[in-house]
């Protein structure tokens, strides 16, 4: 009897051993190393936006040495997560790129905005600004207007004071003045009337400097409510980003006992976490009194 017969049962039993060890590594090693589309970990949202919305993306892909997102409009992005703008309406599949090996894709469909028909009723330019200010204070004029082309002449100069929708202008002399807003949609001038009354004294100047900070305050409420109602997010975070946080969108934001968050991560999760009720904001300057630091807000649904 030779070698094999006699030990055809061990020889048998190892070569079971050695194929079941080797399916085994073959199993593990296709886990840790072999991947698939399916194993990409990224989102996109939200999924149906109008144009000029912000789109959301992010990728947790574990694996992922290197990704790239393709918009589908010509733009690109390697950041892990972002946020994206799609300047025309259509559908677009958005397609996350790992390792330029694996990718996923994810169906976006953009809308156009409302426009106005040519046989709606054209609603007038109009000027929302105060009726009376203090002398030597920072005053807002806005222009609720479609026109794209502003003149701006707050009456105390001869000359042009500024040609963008949101101004600002600080008189620095008491009186009644006449604010002129010229537009490429009206045929007529638009005229405002304003009464600057000069620096009281000191006891009513502490008075006035409340007032003021309090209707910030409570403008810079009533522009997070827009946002909240899901109004034009664009439109209202652009304002106060403009201004009272001199265009810092990390601008610290503490509502009530919860995390800090910054500006703009706060107006992102407000849009989408609809319904909320701002009950109380209050706004923190920096040393010179001129742009916002932190906003702390009382809110709730």
């Amino acid at each position: 009897m030779n070698y094999f017969q006699k030990n055809r049962k061990n020889i048998i039993i190892g070569v079971v051993a050695t194929l079941l060890v080797a399916a085994l590594i073959a199993l593990w090693l296709q886990k840790k190393v072999i991947h698939s589309s399916d194993d990409i970990v990224g989102s996109v949202y939200p999924m149906s936006l109008t144009v000029g919305d912000t789109l959301h993306f992010y990728d947790k892909t574990p694996f992922a040495k290197q990704r790239k997102w393709n918009f589908a409009d010509g733009n690109t992005s390697d950041k892990v997560k972002g946020f994206h703008f799609f300047n025309k309406p259509g559908y677009y599949s958005v397609t996350l790129i790992i390792d330029d090996k694996y990718t996923k894709t994810y169906p976006i469909v953009v809308s156009s905005r409302r426009t106005v028909t040519k046989d709606s009723v054209k609603m007038p330019t109009t000027i929302d600004a105060p009726n009376q200010a203090m002398q030597f204070e920072n005053v807002s004029f806005r222009a609720l207007s479609d026109g794209t082309l502003f003149t701006w002449k707050f009456g105390e100069n001869a000359g042009i004071d500024s040609k963008d929708k949101l101004a600002t202008y600080s008189y620095k002399k008491p009186g009644d003045y006449v604010v002129t807003l010229y537009t490429d949609v009206d045929r007529e001038p638009i005229l405002h009337r304003i009464r600057i009354v000069a620096e009281y004294n000191e006891v009513e100047e502490e008075v006035a400097v409340d007032d003021f900070y309090e209707k910030r305050d409570n403008d810079f409420k009533y522009h997070l409510q827009q946002i909240a109602n899901g109004n034009s997010f664009n439109m209202h975070y652009n304002y106060l980003l403009n201004t009272y946080l001199c265009n810092n969108e990390n601008s610290i934001v503490q509502v009530s006992d919860s995390k800090v968050n910054n500006f703009y991560l706060y107006c992102a999760g407000l849009q989408f976490d609809k319904n909320n009720v701002i009950q109380t904001v209050k706004l923190n300057y920096d040393d010179a009194q001129n742009c916002v630091t932190k906003v702390d807000i009382n809110q709730s649904k």
